[in-house]
């Protein structure tokens, strides 16, 4: 298991949300961020998910 770090950024470059979470493998991380950006209304906003090894799993811009 490892811990991964969501954070989602405004257009001026402010963070909205910085959050970590535990996944077991890279797939599972970037289904959970999905989620939690859904739920939090932030799916369309510019976003990053890494690994705690600064893997980058899931991106959008």
């Amino acid at each position: 298991m490892g811990t991964y770090y969501l954070t989602v950024f405004s257009q001026s470059g402010e963070k909205l949300l910085d959050t970590q979470f535990d996944a077991s493998t890279h797939a599972e991380a970037k289904e959970i961020g999905k989620e939690k950006l859904d739920k939090e209304g932030y799916a369309e906003h510019t976003h990053r998910c890494v690994s705690s090894n600064a893997k980058l799993v899931l991106f959008h811009r």
